[in-house]
Order: C-alpha cells, then structure tokens, then sequence
C-alpha cells in the first residue's frame, strides 16, 4: 500500500505538463509547433530560450520533489527509503513521458530525469552526467545527442562513483539503467534524424 501511494502521488506530479501549460498561458498549443513535443527544447526552439529554461527548470524539480516525497513516505513507514525515492523517481518520470493529462502523450524526460537523478544519487553522479551533457552540447549543439550521449554514461557513473555496497548498489545500478534505456527510447526518432542529417540545433527554428 505505500509503495502505490509513492506510486500514484510521484506519477501524478510528473504528469503535470509544464511545457503544455507555460505554452498555453501564451495562447500556444506547443503540440502543434516545432518537434510537437512539449519538453523544454521545443519550447526553447518556438517560444525562445527563456521560456525554455523555465519548462525546464520546472520538470527539473517535479522529478526532485517527487523523489524527496517517496523518501519521506518510506522512511515514515519504516520502508526502504533507498526504494522509496527509486519508486518515486521511475514514476514521476513515466509520468511526465506518458502524462494522463494529454492522452498519455508527454516529454522525453531528460530534464525530469536531471531532477530525480539530483535527488536519488550522490551529486558528484548528477555533477558527472551534467558535465557530459555540457561539453557534448557545446560541441555539437544538438540538445538530443547530448541527453543520449548523458543517459548512456549514467550507468558507468554509478558503477564508478558509488562506494556503498549490496542491494542499495544494485538497486541504484537498475534504477539507472532503466532511466536511462528510457531517454534513449524516448529519442528514437531524433537518433534517426541524426543518422540522417536531419535534427535540428539548438537555437535553429
């Protein structure tokens, strides 16, 4: 019973759709625009940047506030808080890709991801990842192969820069595994884009 109260109130706070709505307050359907995604890229790439780093300073937190409340949930049950912020991460994040709210049609979830990462694994993790995705940015410009790129070093991250040991290892490993097979799933049609010569960079309308 807890763990599907970790379960519901995670997903329901990821299904908020922040590109969507910020969108919407400007009289935009952000779904008919751009990649029709409504993830901070696209919003960035309709409505210019600052509207962007809003959507995505704002799926950031839903994926670090939804970890933070299974923690809390958990430890107050005398549960797993380790699992409890795990649950409350992958939830919040297929929340937010599959949102109730838009016929289950959401973001990709790289900026979620960032939120509940933050909040589940040691910082230096976050900090590592961050640095990935920064560098392979300023390279290339493409928001979609840096997020690739990132969700693909995650795992390793983990392995490298957790010292704990047993099932809380393990359990931190599959966590960052799924999450990250999930960012790559979820851009499947920008890596064939990028096979093909077609993406758009950042900052090209």
């Amino acid at each position: 019973m807890i763990w599907l109260l970790i379960i519901v109130l995670s997903y329901l706070i990821g299904s908020i759709p922040s590109g969507y709505l910020v969108a919407r307050s400007k009289g935009i359907d952000i779904r008919q625009h751009g990649s029709s995604n409504i993830g901070a890229a696209n919003v960035a790439r309709v409505m210019g940047k600052t509207w962007g780093y809003l959507v995505g300073f704002c799926d950031f937190l839903k994926g670090f506030l939804a970890v933070k409340l299974g923690f809390l949930i958990a430890a107050h049950f005398l549960s797993s808080s380790v699992a409890g912020s795990v649950i409350a991460a992958i939830a919040c994040i297929l929340g937010h890709n599959y949102t109730v709210w838009l016929g289950f049609k959401g973001g990709k979830g790289v900026a979620t991801s960032g939120g509940a990462v933050l909040a589940v694994l040691p910082p230096l993790v976050f900090v590592l990842v961050g640095a990935v995705w920064v560098a392979v940015f300023i390279i290339s410009r493409y928001t979609s192969l840096a997020s690739i790129i990132a969700a693909a070093v995650l795992p390793l991250a983990v392995l490298l820069l957790i010292t704990r040991n047993g099932t809380d290892l393990w359990l931190l490993f599959a966590f960052s595994v799924l999450i990250a097979a999930l960012a790559i799933w979820r851009h499947r049609s920008n890596i064939g884009r990028l096979l093909h010569g077609t993406e758009n960079r950042f900052g090209k309308k």
